[in-house]
Formats: C-alpha cells, structure tokens, sequence
C-alpha cells in the first residue's frame, strides 16, 4: 500500500484484474416531446382528463460530439473529491442489544465501548432545516407559450406512436387553458427547492418534456411488527409518504411476485424528457444549473421538477425513526449517505456489505437485459457508530471454527439444525454436516438451538473467532506489528523544513498515539528508524545504548539488514534512546548537499526488517523527491501534459515497468504494508518554507488517524457464495494468489473492494441465496482471527421486482471503480461511452419491461434509481476519469488510486459534494445542505464545499465584513488569503457555529481536509465550479439538465 500526503495516495501493488467489456448499441440524435407525471394515481381521486402540451423536442436533438471534454480537473496542487446528512439529523438509538425476544443478557446487550474517538457518532445537533408550506402544483397557464409553438400540434414524429396512447391525442392537450392539477388530498406542496430556500415557485419553463414516477412495481420484504418502517421505499416526484392504507395495498405483495402497477398521476410541470419516477411520493425540489452541452436548446428547463439529491436525503432522513434491522434477506438498507443505527439480527450490518441488488436475479436473461450489474460492496473493517455493536469475539476452542465439510462455509445463522441437532444443513450448498460433541446442543420446540442467542455465530450476521494454530504461517503463533519509519534527508527535505518537522512530531505526538488493544495499557507495537538519500541509514536504538548507533548500507544491488537486535524496540522501553536519535537526525543532515534519492530499496530494506524479525507490520516512507538515483526501482521524469486529455494519456499513467508491481506483491506476501508520504518533489525556496507550516497540522491529524483507525496485518479474505452463483471479478487495491483468494499486506478501516458475482446455473426463486466474506488476519496485538460476515439475498424472475431492490450507492461505487481500472487499458471517450450506454440500458429495461403505458416523450426512472442520471453527469466528467493538462499525472494517479479503495459512502461523496451556508448557522446546529448549483449561492453569503479529499470556503463579492471580522479576524475579505489563510478560535457565535460546522465534516470524513478559501470571481473560482457538478464547469461540459436530454435520447433509440 502507498499512501501519499499533499496529494494522500494510497495503493496496494499489485496486479489488476481483468476488464470485463460491455458492448454498447450506437446513438441517435433524436429526442421527442414528454409530459411531466408523477405519482400512483391510486393515490388520489381520479382526475379529470385534461393532459398537458405536447413539446417537439426536435430542436433539441443536435447531440455533443462524445470527445468533447465534459469536466475540466482541479488545479494541481489540489487533491482530489464526499456527502452526508449533517449530524444534527441522527436520530438517538438504544445501545445494541438482541432481538426482544432473547430470554436471557448476553454479550449484545452491551454497547461496545472500544470504539476510538473517530468512530464515535458525532454531536447530536438539532436540524435547522425550515418546514416549507407545500404549493399547487399545477403548471403555468398556456396562454404564455409562444404562438409558434402551435404548430406542435401537429404530429411530425411518426416514431413517437409506438409509445403514444391513444387516448390522449396530443392536439387536445393544447386545448385545454391549464396544465391538469394535481388532486391528491395527502399532497399539498410545491417543487420549487430544496428545504431552507424561498417558498416562491418558480415558473417553469415550457421547455423540458415532463418527468414521471410510477408507482411501485413491487412491495419490499415485509418487516416483522418489531421492526422500523423501511426508509428506502419506491417514491414520486410528488408528495410526502404513502398512506397507511397505500402501504398495506403495497405490502401484500412478496418480493419474488409481481405486482400490479396503480396508474400514474400527473405531476403537472413543464419540461423534462419526461422523466417518470417509479415507486411512491417524494417531495423532490431541484436548483437551476447552467448551460447545456450534451445538446444545445434555447428553451430552458425548469431544474426544480427533475430529481434531486438534497431533497431525497432530507426526506429519506425523517422517515427513519427507528434502527434499521438485518433480520429479513433482502430488505434494502438506508441510503449510506443517512445516519441511521442498525442492529444485526442475522444478516451482517450493510457497512460491512452492500449489494447493488437485494433481490439477486434467477438467471444470466435478466442480468443481460436489465444491465443491473450484481457486484458486492465490502468493506470487512468498517467503522461503526458507537451505539451499534462491533463484531464479538467467540473461541471455539481446539476444535477450531465450526465449518460446513463440502464447500467450506463457516457457520451463521442461515444454517439449519435437524436430527435433534446433531446435523446442520448448509445454507450454501445444501448438505449435511454433522456436530461435534463439543459443539453439540439440543433444539427447542422451534427447531433452533437453546443456546441461539448466546452463540454469536448462531444468531449475527457479524462476528470474529479465535484462529488456532492450522491459521497461521507455518502453524506458528504470529508476533505483534511492527511500525518503520523511513525519512529522506536529501537536500529538499531539510531545506523545505520536512525533516526537522516529521522528527519532531515522531518524538513529541506520534510515539504516544501507537494503536493497542482495548483495555491494554500499553502498545506492543515495536518501532525501528531508518533514514536515506543516494544511501541508506540503519541506527541502532537499544535500550542499552547511552547514545543511538548508525549503520550505512551503500550497496543497494542486494540489500540486506546490517543489525535485527537493537533495530525494532518497544517505544516505551527505549524513549530516551529514541528522543536522542529524533534530535540528533535534523543536525547529522544539516549541511548535506544530496539531491537524489532511492525508493526501490528502502522498500526492500523494510521487508527483510520485519522478515528477519518474524513479524508482520507497515513501512512509513516520508519522500519528497522523485527517486532518480541509480538503484533498484529508479524512475525517470514522464510527466508530458501534452499527452494528458488525450487517447495516450493511459501510457504514462501505467507504470513504466513491474518492478513496483513485483515489490507489492513480496509485501502482500510477507503481511507488510508500504504507506508513502509524498511531498512537493520540486525545490522549495524559503519564501515557501512556511509550506510545511500550513499542511503540518494536517499532516499530524492525517499520522494521528493512520494509527488509531482499525488496522489488521497480513489479511487474506475470500467471497462464498451459495450454489448456482460464484465471485469471478475483483476491484480493489490487493494482490491474488489465486482466482478466489484477496491477499492484503495490510487493511483498515477505510478500504473497501468490489466483487463482481456471475451465475453458473439457474437459481430457484422459491429460497434465498447468502454470501459470506471470511477475513483471516492479524490484529495489532498479534492474534491470528477470522472475521465472519454474512448477507441474505432473495431471489427473483421478474424486473418488477429488481428494480425495487437495487442499491444505487452500491452500483455507483462498483461502476466508479470499473471505470477507473479501465483508464490504463482504453480511451476516456470509449469508457464515458461505456458508462452512458450501460445507464441507458438500466433505464430502457425499466420502462419496456415495468412502466405504465406513457407517451414516448418520457424519461422514467424507477424509484431506486431516480437519482442514477446525476451520479453519472458526475462520473463522467471527474478527475479521475477526464484529464486535461491542469491536472498533473501525479494528481490523477493519486486520485486513481484513492477510487479504488473508497468505500461506498466516500465514493458517494465525491460524486456529490456537500455544500453549508456558513451564513446562515448557530452554535448548535448544521446549516442544511444545498444542491451543487451556483445558481443557490448568493453574493451576500459563506459557502463550504467538501468531497472528502478537499474543502473550499466561497466568500461572496458583497459578504458582510462583520462575518469576516468574526471568522478570520482581518477587516475586508481581501485580506483573507486562499491556502494560508486560519479560521480563528475567536469568542464569538459566529466563529464558534463556523468552526462547529468545519468540526463536523472533518470528524464524519474522519480526515484533515485541505482547506482553501475562494473569493467569488477569482482566479481559483472556476476550479471551485468544477466540482459543481449540476453545472456546465468552466470547459462547457455537460450539466445534469443537459445530460438527462441526452439519456432521454438514448433511452429512445433503445426502445426503437
């Protein structure tokens, strides 16, 4: 793993898995007119006939060429793209506990109480999030369209009677004085923004074909009565929830069956292609965004009346009241981007494991057809909230884990006692295993064990066992972790002021934060210290020594380790030793005059260290220089901008050659980890010395996070899966040994991989299928454990109920993670292509296959994926994905590498930054959030945008000085500079409510953002507008507006 600071990168060597290639139909530059509907029409009363215009969109169809550059990247010096709801709208949960019928307390009923400080729940913070009175929704009155467009009524569109219905000819729609109302009773609202913005209703243009939600095509699980309300069920584009008579109607329907669809009601509203909603109401509210360029029109659409991402969080947020509880394969889990609690009741927590569909398809005909990839999220170290409860640990003693004899699975709590419970049946391949004595208990009346509940493996979806000795490397009990720190003292690093830093904050801060097990009053983490230019430098810190001891290895062909007794000590043993090497470092290299550096062998010279030293561990190298020396590993400067933007950019963001790729692969190997620090590898004058002043409090907070955050050493994780279905791609930073087999030098907490699942035979519908990911690993006290973790899925043969069961925070983050691997192997063009054509397809599937009847001008979306079409105007236009020659190679490599590990709610958040007024907070509350639009900012106003990779602070060209004064304590805005300026502890309620809105994003990213201020039209402005991804960016690339036209037109030449 590498991991790269200014920049943050880190990355597990190794080579890629394959790339699987989809084939994509080709396009037409063809758009027709739409209406905009919405809703279940068995939602309210029936409505009188009165249909809205009928809009030509032909004028409309000129389609971007698919070269053209959609998203200019971030300047280089900046890292890369994060979300959430604000802490204020966590609901207080009861500390975990088992289901209400366990008869007697056991180990669920405590909280865990060794969750560190970054995974506690931030504050509970009141919502600040204003009640807007809902309006008509009825659009605006004909009469105000332009007398041209009469000549709409004309039918000019032959291929538009495929979808047109009969009963609705388009020359009676303009007949009528207004747009139909809409009449159901529970909805009285308007569409006009998200909460917290003016009530006034904007008009909307007569531009946009319509959008519209259909209803739920099929009823989720039915939760038992002890179970909460699901928060993530289908929704319209309309109103608030369902009735609880709607809710009955809709829960009498299982997952496997299909369902009748109620008729669609009209949400009355200008222009969109048509976009449907399927599945339910929701109160959407839209912001403007700027120009086109997936086609260029003069009408504008209304973005108020098209689905929106601030919209759906706040609402899918207050309707979740209670935990959400595991206990029913195939119940769909909150939007990861909500704070929710969950209690595991069978299937394991969805932080740990998220499906791109709960509801996996029977056969290989529907996957082909619907384009719905079936991929697992896993991340099998997540953090949790403080009030759910960590996997337990349970021992099983010497006859080690309990394990299905065929197919190997672990027991979990799908697997079925028979014969007096002698027997267990697996719930993976379906055979008979017969129970040890020792692990043998009787069954109750019920047919479950009478030790269910207090047996971990028997009624969690998560847990942890105790490996025996058959677990470890040459059946020998592991050592605890060991942590190398390598430092360059080349002439960059002691002239920029690097050197002298890290040493100090090793000897004041970091030695005293290094991880422990609970309850342990010291780390046995031992440390060793080496430092190098053109050479390498071992010292020799043993407790015995009165001063440390320097030994110089100049022949880096074949490395080797000049000492092992004296080189890794327990800190705590030889402080004073080590204290005195930490000072004497920044003078020995005071004067040198070397500029070249190694890498290739510093790595080596870790490896033998903890190799010789019969442990596993992690190397942190600090570097601030390409390694040019003539060594092992010497790289040459590739960096062409020339080739960036092009189709030949995939050379240079390759590597050069496998010699790192091998050097990984030893690492996985031998459980050791490579974090790499990298820093400004060009000279620094002393005008920029104060560089390492300003990132300093950063890089300590990122150091700090490293060593607290969950980490486990020498891991190997394999996916199981029940008959018929079988892991066959992986995405992810990890090497394989094998086709089934992850093998990880090291994971934490914030990793996360992709596993995509193929089907070998046909799956009965009438059972359920499971997956189980098994983590084998050494924790940082030195155990060898296994970490179990099961996830029930049901199974269905029909769309009707795929759709409904589909996860789009799980698909997003395995179609980013596709997309990225491919950059190296094929063109931007073709891979935004891919991307577009695959978005297509899931929506085409959807309307052939489930929608109601509608009229060929519409773009509908189901429920689930309603939101699809932002996340990939997104996608397709990031940094990552679409270089140009602002962005340097290593940025973009950065950032490639950063993608590959981001679990699924980072990868949300980069897809969709979270913006807060800064204006408009107090002490104890989170401002709301707002869309990412410039059109929401208002020159009077304070904005914070952050990804989770960087944060900027917009201040408006007519902001109050008095805000100015209180947050950065000068007198004009002008005086507030853009990377070094300091938000101030000042006394006051105007520091203290910024300063606890920056605190809350830093503690929910659970990082150090760097943090940069953007006066409104600057020169760094325009890059604070590329990660406004509703708009255009300052390379006129595609908004979200613009690029639903295009999908729409997509979508239509499908169905043709």
């Amino acid at each position: 793993m590498i991991e790269q600071t200014r920049g943050g990168m880190q990355q597990y060597s190794g080579p890629a898995p394959s790339q699987s290639s989809l084939s994509f139909p080709g396009q037409q530059s063809y758009m027709s007119p739409s209406q905009i509907q919405n809703g279940p029409l068995s939602m309210a009363p029936p409505i009188q006939q009165q249909h809205p215009p009928i809009m030509d969109m032909s004028s409309l169809s000129g389609a971007l060429p698919s070269s053209q550059n959609i998203r200019a990247p971030m300047p280089s010096h900046l890292g890369p793209p994060s979300t959430l709801m604000p802490g204020n709208l966590q609901q207080q949960s009861p500390p975990p506990s088992f289901p209400p019928y366990q008869q007697q307390p056991t180990f669920q009923d405590q909280v865990n109480p060794s969750v560190p400080y970054q995974n506690q729940a931030p504050p509970q913070l009141q919502p600040k999030f204003p009640t807007q009175p809902l309006q008509n929704l009825s659009g605006p009155s004909l009469t105000s369209y332009p007398p041209q467009q009469q000549s709409f009524q004309q039918p000019q569109m032959p291929q538009q009677q495929a979808f047109q219905q009969p009963q609705m000819p388009q020359q009676q729609a303009f007949q009528q004085p207004q747009m139909p109302q809409f009449q159901n009773p529970q909805i009285q609202g308007n569409l006009s923004g998200p909460v917290g913005y003016s009530q006034q209703r904007r008009l909307p243009s007569p531009s946009m074909p319509p959008i519209v939600t259909q209803p739920n095509s099929s009823g989720y699980p039915q939760p038992p009565p002890s179970m909460p309300p699901f928060p993530n069920q289908q929704q319209n584009l309309s109103g608030p929830a369902y009735s609880q008579q709607q809710q009955q109607q809709q829960q009498q329907f299982l997952p496997g069956m299909a369902q009748p669809f109620p008729s669609q009601t009209n949400l009355t509203g200008p222009s969109m292609p048509d976009m449907q909603q399927q599945n339910g109401p929701t109160n959407y509210s839209s912001q403007p965004s700027a120009g086109p360029q997936f086609q260029q029109s003069q009408q504008r659409i209304d973005p108020d009346m098209i689905p929106n991402v601030v919209q759906v969080l706040e609402q899918m947020q207050e309707k979740i009241q209670e935990p959400f509880t595991t206990n029913t394969p195939g119940m769909l889990p909150p939007l990861v981007a909500t704070n929710f609690v969950c209690q595991d009741q069978g299937s394991c927590n969805p932080r740990f494991i998220r499906a791109t569909t709960y509801s996996v398809p029977n056969s290989t005909d529907i996957i082909k057809h619907s384009h719905v990839p079936v991929a697992l999220a896993i991340s099998p170290l997540a953090s949790l909230r403080s009030d759910e409860l960590e996997p337990p640990v349970t021992n099983f003693g010497d006859i080690g884990p309990v394990r299905c004899h065929r197919c190997k699975a672990y027991m979990c709590s799908f697997m079925q006692f028979i014969d007096g419970g002698k027997r267990f049946i697996c719930a993976f391949c379906n055979q008979c295993t017969d129970v040890g004595t020792e692990y043998f208990n009787h069954l109750d009346h019920s047919g479950r064990r009478v030790d269910w509940y207090q047996r971990p493996e028997l009624c969690l979806g998560s847990y942890e066992i105790l490996a025996t000795k058959q677990y470890c490397k040459n059946e020998k009990w592991p050592e605890p972790p060991a942590f190398i720190f390598m430092i360059d003292v080349s002439y960059n690093s002691v002239r920029s002021g690097l050197l002298h830093f890290i040493c100090q904050i090793l000897k004041d801060e970091l030695l005293n934060y290094l991880p422990k097990d609970k309850n342990a009053e010291n780390s046995t983490v031992k440390v060793g210290f080496a430092t190098f230019d053109k050479q390498l430098h071992f010292y020799n810190i043993k407790n015995t020594l009165g001063q440390p001891q320097m030994m110089i290895v100049s022949d880096l062909e074949d490395i080797f380790m000049p000492l092992l007794d004296g080189f890794l000590v327990l800190p705590n043993e030889s402080r004073t030793v080590i204290n005195s090497l930490l000072d004497q470092i920044p003078q020995t290299f005071a004067h040198t005059q070397e500029t070249e550096t190694i890498l290739g062998p510093v790595i080596q010279a870790g490896i033998h260290a903890l190799k010789d030293a019969g442990c596993v561990g992690k190397i942190y190298v600090f570097s601030t220089t390409l390694p040019i020396a003539v060594a092992p590993g010497k790289l040459t400067n590739r960096d062409d901008k020339k080739l960036l933007g092009t189709d030949k950019e995939k050379t240079i963001l390759a590597p050069a050659n496998n010699f790192y790729t091998k050097l990984g692969e030893e690492c996985a190997q031998n459980g050791c980890a490579v974090d790499l620090f990298v820093f400004p590898n060009s000279y620094l004058d002393l005008a920029t010395v104060g560089e390492v002043e300003n990132d300093g409090e950063r890089l300590l907070d990122e150091l700090k996070r490293n060593f607290q955050r969950t980490t486990v050493f020498d891991a190997l994780m394999r996916v199981r899966t029940s008959t018929g279905i079988r892991p066959i791609d992986f995405l992810g930073n990890f090497y394989m040994t094998n086709a089934t087999e992850m093998v990880f030098g090291s994971i934490d907490s914030d990793k996360s991989v992709c596993v995509e699942l193929k089907h070998d035979d046909k799956l009965p519908t009438e059972a359920n299928t499971y997956v189980q990911v098994a983590l084998l690993y050494t924790s940082i006290s030195g155990q060898r454990r296994l970490r179990i973790l099961t996830l029930g899925l049901t199974v269905t043969a029909t769309y009707t109920s795929l759709y409904p069961a589909c996860d789009l925070d799980a698909i997003m983050n395995y179609t980013t993670k596709v997309a990225i691997r491919s950059v190296t192997m094929s063109t931007a063009k073709s891979i935004r292509d891919n991307i577009i054509t695959q978005a297509a397809n899931m929506l085409a599937c959807y309307r052939k296959n489930c929608a109601q009847s509608t009229t060929a001008g519409q773009l509908i979306l189901p429920e689930t994926l309603k939101l699809l079409p932002v996340y990939v105007t997104s996608l397709i236009k990031c940094d990552a994905l679409i270089g140009s020659q602002t962005v340097t190679t290593d940025d973009r490599s950065w950032l490639m590498h950063r993608i590959m590990f981001m679990d699924v709610k980072s990868t949300f958040g980069y897809l969709y930054p979270r913006i807060f007024a800064l204006h408009d907070t107090e002490d104890d509350t989170i401002p709301p959030m707002i869309r990412c639009s410039y059109d929401r900012f208002s020159e009077t106003g304070a904005y914070v945008l952050e990804n989770g990779l960087v944060m900027y602070i917009w201040l408006g060209s007519r902001i109050n000085p008095t805000f100015i004064q209180c947050v950065f304590g000068v007198q004009t805005a002008a005086q507030v500079e853009a990377e070094k300026c300091k938000i101030l502890d000042l006394d006051n309620p105007i520091s203290k409510s910024v300063r606890n809105t920056l605190n809350y994003i830093r503690n929910d990213r659970n990082c150090h953002l760097k943090q940069f201020v953007v006066h409104q039209r600057d020169s760094i402005e325009p890059f604070f507008k590329n990660y406004l991804i509703e708009d255009k960016g300052f390379t006129n690339g595609a908004s979200y507006v613009d690029f639903l036209y295009h999908l729409h037109r997509e979508i239509r030449n499908i169905l043709q």
